[in-house]
């Protein structure tokens, strides 16, 4: 006996989810960029900080801080070329 046919719309039918993946896709993109930005310079600072010894964490803050200006401007980058 064949199974009747499933109830509400197939995913062919729901252009507007395939929009909405689309955005959730993107924007949990630029959110994974962001993290690896941040991650990245904030490593990057601790192993300058290990390798020259320093008392004070400089590099690390100063990498931290230009890692996160850079993830901004990726994000706002990326949001005004899409409007």
């Amino acid at each position: 006996m064949p199974l009747p046919p499933a109830a509400g719309p197939g995913p062919e039918s729901d252009p507007a989810g395939n929009d909405r993946m689309r955005a959730v896709a993107k924007y949990s993109g630029m959110a994974f960029q962001m993290l690896a930005t941040i991650g990245l310079s904030a490593w990057a600072g601790t192993w300058l900080d290990g390798h020259y010894h320093t008392k004070t964490p400089w590099f690390t803050i100063g990498l931290m801080l230009a890692g996160v200006l850079v993830a901004l401007y990726q994000v706002i980058r990326s949001l005004t070329n899409s409007a």
